[in-house]
């Protein structure tokens, strides 16, 4: 990334060590925040302190061409938070960016697999090589703990309680919580844990000993890593859906509500700040519901 202006530097303190905000999302802010300072600038004539509504609004107009309204809708978070804290600091009196509209953005629901189709990929992985076994772990705790693929990436030896079946997360905004999960994950766990000292064995630059889930030299797997090897096992399974690392975390919540848990727990398990968030779970099984109803009713 290019150097910074000093304001959006400031801002980037701010991020990593008072919001304590992932890398990703550090690095998605500047990208967006750099772009809107090179419109201002550029097109306005005006600098980021003197940034108005009505450039705003503009700078948004000029995305429309060509932006989902899902990446327009990012850019303006961006913004807003970036204005905000400029506020805070008292640089600013009110934020130009307060009473922008956020694009509307299409409803979606969290793609879910069927629970048949989540065993098969989970029983894919070799249990016969330590990189198997790893990968068989992570398959196991990504879906029995309901974690995302940044929590599991992060994840220490310290973290996991074996007898108590808890996992220690660092959630968004640097929140800490507890995960259970349940005795498969764990026994994949410990099956890879015996082999893991394999893949430190031999001395590589980036090895990172405290680790969970290392690659093949030793390093920290990264959420991309993660993603491909899923990739690969979905293939094998021969299943023409694409499925990402998070629809197993998807398919987590609403296999749990659909076997009763309750919205309140299922939001303290996934770590939702907001219960809106959760709710679209419950949307989810009524659609499945009703795919049944019409299946299976004479008059549907």
């Amino acid at each position: 990334m290019e150097p910074l202006s000093p304001l959006l530097e400031k801002f980037r303190i701010h991020l990593e060590h008072e919001k304590g905000a992932s890398p990703h999302t550090v690095r998605n802010y500047l990208i967006d925040l750099v772009d809107f300072e090179k419109y201002l600038v550029g097109t306005m004539k005006l600098s980021l302190l003197a940034g108005t509504h009505a450039a705003i609004r503009g700078y948004l107009g000029t995305l429309s061409v060509d932006h989902a309204p899902a990446s327009r809708g990012r850019r303006l978070a961006s913004i807003k938070s970036f204005y905000k804290y400029l506020v805070r600091q008292k640089l600013l009196s009110a934020s130009p960016a307060k009473l922008v509209k956020s694009p509307k953005l299409p409803k979606s629901l969290p793609k879910v697999l069927p629970v048949d189709e989540v065993f098969a990929i989970l029983e894919m992985p070799s249990l016969k090589t330590v990189l198997g076994l790893r990968d068989r772990a992570i398959l196991e705790i990504l879906y029995g703990g309901g974690l995302r693929i940044s929590e599991l990436c992060g994840l220490n030896l310290l973290d996991v309680d074996r007898s108590g079946r808890i996992v220690r997360v660092m959630g968004k905004g640097g929140k800490e919580r507890l995960c259970p999960v349940n005795e498969p994950s764990i026994r994949a766990l410990e099956a890879y844990l015996a082999r893991r000292g394999e893949l430190l064995a031999t001395p590589h630059a980036g090895q990172d000993p405290e680790a969970m889930f290392l690659n093949y030299r030793g390093g920290r797997l990264t959420p991309r890593s993660i993603a491909r090897h899923l990739d690969t096992y979905v293939v094998k399974c021969a299943l023409t859906r694409k499925v990402s690392p998070h629809a197993l975390r998807h398919s987590f919540a609403t296999h749990l509500l659909g076997g009763g848990a309750d919205v309140r727990s299922i939001q303290e398990l996934l770590g939702h700040a907001s219960l809106s968030t959760t709710q679209r779970y419950t949307h989810v099984t009524v659609e499945q519901l009703q795919q049944v109803y019409d299946a299976a009713h004479p008059r549907a």
